[in-house]
């Protein structure tokens, strides 16, 4: 209490001090306020309340010593803010190895990055959760550790090509996290042989030993072969690239075959209008939609989707390993399913003329597109027609065709519900997608750009409604009621320091971001912005920046709304056979609606959080097998010029992406060589030192194709000009 009594005369938050506060008073007061609150983060402005700090001098005092105490390493700085840095000399967090051997450990109270060099590594791998201790931190120097103890292991994989001699054998990689080859002794090379892509466990890395050592866990096949450069992606990213034989024997014991008495459980729609539109190539139709007049000026509107969980019960084995998967992995030119074909593509695939069972949102509109009423519903349908998105697009276009009239019907429905959407702040990113023409081996003829069109967009309106209308059901609950767990999918607000920027960026070319508002204003200032950039020079550029500053979208049970769609509530419904979050929105609905009690919230949390990982993963390993097959399709344009525009910027050069095939390439730093260059983090551009050229993100480039690798999927571009 004296203590205390003492602090506030010396500069507490009543009254003003006494005689003026030196320096090293104010120093013992920011530590001792810190140490008394080891806890908890603040930012200059708390401290300067918390300690009673009035006048300018002292503020201005006060601010460059939390930076000396931090740099001291007593502090620990952070996004402006400031917390105490514990005293403790052993951390737990994330080990990150690096190939040139600057790796780092992130600890787990969110401190800064820790440098540990490949010495005292321990052979800890990439993501490992590791135990550190702290060395005595030098003035001006990156804090340093010591790996002590590896708690779990994350991945013991990787994939290279062997090359095998008389003597002995090793994994090349061209891992990014892996400086070494991996060591095989000749009898764990499982029939291995000399060039082929391996799948390799590192069994053992002695502590004096420059390589780990390893055995072969599968046999891809040859390097260069479409297949197994395929299957290496997969395995690269530790997503499966075939299906468990078990599992599959399992699938073939479920029976297609529908009772009557499960159809007297369900509303019967087998004598509605109904089609499913889907991409040419798809096989797996798990959504479908139906309409029929519901009276004067309204339109009944059923988005049926296929209804998985009443095949795929929780805890078989079919569960059990699309919990494991959660997504199907698209790559170029293969799909990989979350369950097996013969359910993905027979059993629960909403096929032209077979009796299905279904999950539906059933919608009465008006004309208007307004919801009159709902009702969520078990369903049995049988759809009249499998149309592709061009046949749907030509009834849209030439008012002919059969079904012309329901497709014209639902499209001016869509039309309303879009423009809707967009006028109540939901963003129009319409990004153009990269399609290869592939021959039968694999090998990419030609580049085309998936186009988003009339009939892509009414499916995808009548989705999101589903979604939406879904996600409301549960969360929105009588008042004093409490919402039962449910899965959303949420989309955070965007970083406002990176809307700022991006306000900044802008500024330059002429236009205008509002950076204040509610989140519906900022949202249509963004669309405004998207579309006056539309077709002009800077449209890259801005479209890649404005991306760049949004979150990433994930599954949550706390729900915080979707940015993006400007959906207060929303989930994930409609696509159950190749995403596991919708398969058990189903189940929960279903529960719910039978008056079931409520689930496990951390359970749910974690499956939520384990979906959100596996397609980030997924999403990773489709756009290495686009890389892949850009880095085949230039290889043999070497030489080639090509007129392109600089996707992006780093320290150690430019990458362009070519205007005629999407292609993106790198011109290495090395490659810029009439000047030193500076890179502008901030602005997103090279500057050069003595002739001051700049290169900025979305500039025009005219580049020659110089080099094509496809082991590590890198196309190297020079500079034409």
């Amino acid at each position: 209490m004296a203590k205390k009594k003492k602090e506030k005369k010396a500069g507490g938050k009543k009254g003003k001090s006494s005689r003026p506060m030196k320096r090293s008073d104010i120093a013992c007061l920011v530590l001792d306020f810190f140490q008394r609150n080891a806890r908890e983060v603040f930012s200059p402005k708390q401290v300067y309340h918390e300690l009673g700090l009035h006048s300018q001098e002292q503020r201005m005092m006060c601010r460059e010593l939390l930076d000396e105490i931090a740099e001291a390493g007593y502090l620990v700085a952070q996004d402006g803010t400031y917390r105490y840095q514990s005293c403790e000399q052993e951390l737990t967090g994330t080990f990150l190895r690096k190939s040139n051997g600057k790796n780092s450990f992130l600890p787990d109270d969110g401190g800064e990055p820790i440098f540990i060099a490949e010495r005292n590594s321990a052979h800890a791998m990439n993501n490992d959760r590791v135990r550190v201790a702290c060395f005595a931190r030098r003035k001006g120097r990156q804090p340093e550790g010591e790996v002590v103890e590896i708690l779990e292991r994350a991945n013991d994989t990787f994939v290279g090509t062997l090359e095998i001699s008389r003597s002995y054998a090793f994994l090349v990689t061209e891992s990014r996290t892996l400086a070494n080859d991996i060591f095989i002794p000749k009898d764990k090379l499982k029939g291995g042989k000399n060039g082929d892509k391996a799948v390799v466990r590192i069994t053992t890395w002695p502590d004096k030993a420059k390589n780990p050592i390893g055995e072969v866990v599968d046999i891809l096949g040859r390097a260069g072969d479409n297949t197994t450069e395929m299957h290496a992606i997969l395995a690269e990213f530790g997503l499966p690239y075939s299906y468990p034989a078990e599992v599959e024997k399992y699938a073939e014991r479920l029976s297609p075959d529908i009772t009557p008495e499960e159809i007297a459980r369900r509303e019967d729609f087998r004598e509605v209008t109904t089609f499913t539109i889907d991409p040419v190539d798809a096989k797996d139709f798990d959504d479908a939609l139906s309409l029929r007049p519901a009276g004067e000026g309204l339109w009944e509107v059923g988005v049926h989707i296929a209804d998985v969980s009443h095949y795929v019960l929780e805890g078989s084995p079919i569960d059990k390993e699309a919990v494991k998967r959660a997504t199907s992995v698209y790559l170029v030119d293969r799909t990989i399913p979350m369950l097996p074909e013969r359910l993905c593509n027979f059993i629960c695939s909403l096929r032209p003329d077979e009796e299905k069972l279904a999950y539906s949102v059933v919608f009465i509109l008006d004309s208007e597109a307004n919801v009159r009423s709902y009702r969520i519903v078990h369903t049995v349908i049988r759809s009249n027609r499998r149309f592709t998105y061009e046949e749907a697009q030509e009834r849209i276009e030439t008012k002919k065709g059969d079904y012309a009239a329901e497709i014209l019907q639902l499209d001016a429905l869509a039309k309303k519900l879009r423009a809707r959407r967009f006028e109540n702040g939901s963003l129009n990113f319409d990004r153009v997608e990269v399609r290869f023409e592939i021959d039968d081996k694999g090998k990419p003829l030609s580049v085309y750009f998936k186009e988003s069109k009339d009939a892509n967009k009414l499916v995808e309106e009548f989705m999101l409604l589903a979604n939406k209308t879904v996600a409301e059901s549960v969360a929105i609950v009588p008042k004093g009621r409490k919402p039962k767990v449910f899965p959303y999918r949420i989309h955070e607000q965007p970083d406002p320091e990176k809307l700022a920027n991006l306000s900044q960026l802008v500024s330059r070319f002429g236009y205008k971001l509002k950076l204040t508002g509610n989140n519906k204003d900022i949202s249509r200032s963004l669309n405004q912005l998207l579309g006056s950039v539309s077709g002009r020079p800077e449209q890259n550029l801005v479209e890649t920046v404005s991306i760049r500053a949004m979150q990433k979208a994930r599954y949550s049970t706390d729900n915080v709304g979707h940015y993006g769609l400007a959906f207060d509530y929303y989930t994930h419904f409609t696509s159950p056979i190749r995403r596991y979050p919708d398969t058990m929105v189903h189940r929960l609905l279903t529960r719910y609606q039978q008056g079931g009690r409520n689930v496990s919230k951390p359970k749910y949390e974690e499956l939520c959080k384990h979906s959100s990982d596996m397609e980030q993963l997924a999403a990773q390993a489709e756009r290495a097998s686009i890389k892949y097959k850009q880095v085949e399709f230039m290889k043999d344009r070497l030489g080639m010029v090509y007129d392109g525009v600089i996707s992006g910027v780093t320290e150690w050069g430019l990458y362009v992406e070519i205007c005629e095939n999407k292609c993106e390439g790198m011109v290495p730093m090395r490659d810029l060589d009439d000047d030193f260059y500076e890179f502008d983090e901030k602005n997103y551009c090279l500057i050069g030192r003595r002739t001051h050229k700049r290169y900025s993100l979305g500039d025009p480039l005219r580049i020659q194709v110089a080099r094509a690798n496809l082991e590590k999927k890198q196309l190297d571009f020079t500079l034409a000009d």
